[in-house]
């Protein structure tokens, strides 16, 4: 039970410093201030979610884990290859949305593969997942 909570934190919090950076590398792009402050809360409801992982994974005396390096530099190339093409925010929408979906997919993986992790970090990764939804929903108005 211990080694999928730890598991299950690790892959999460990986996953919202992936989302997070994803978020800063397009907001200097964003044009329209109600998109702009909605990328931001979200920024911010990760952020507070990655500082949930970290004090449980501290508390189980394990580490942090980075996202891993090709997956990073995937994302990077796909979100400067687009935003050189077309820097709008319907590229912005487009690629966050993408950046949720593979979030959410992920994340669900993750909550089966680790069933035997404790109650707090499934209810983190629930938590995240609704973050990741809810940011699709709200720009989906943007694609």
């Amino acid at each position: 039970m211990k080694t999928d909570t730890i598991n299950l934190l690790m892959e999460c919090n990986a996953g919202i410093k992936m989302g997070v950076s994803s978020i800063e590398r397009v907001l200097p792009h964003v044009k329209n201030e109600r998109l702009k402050r909605t990328l931001t809360e979200c920024k911010n409801e990760h952020a507070v979610l990655g500082d949930e992982t970290h004090k449980l994974l501290l508390k189980h005396r394990a580490d942090t884990k980075e996202p891993h390096p090709i997956a990073r530099m995937m994302s990077d190339m796909k979100i400067r290859g687009k935003l050189m093409m077309n820097s709008s925010d319907k590229t912005v929408a487009d690629v966050m949305t993408d950046g949720c979906n593979m979030g959410v997919k992920s994340l669900s993986k993750y909550l089966n593969e680790y069933k035997g992790a404790d109650m707090s970090s499934r209810s983190i990764v629930h938590r995240l997942i609704n973050v990741e939804q809810a940011l699709n929903d709200q720009i989906r108005q943007y694609l």
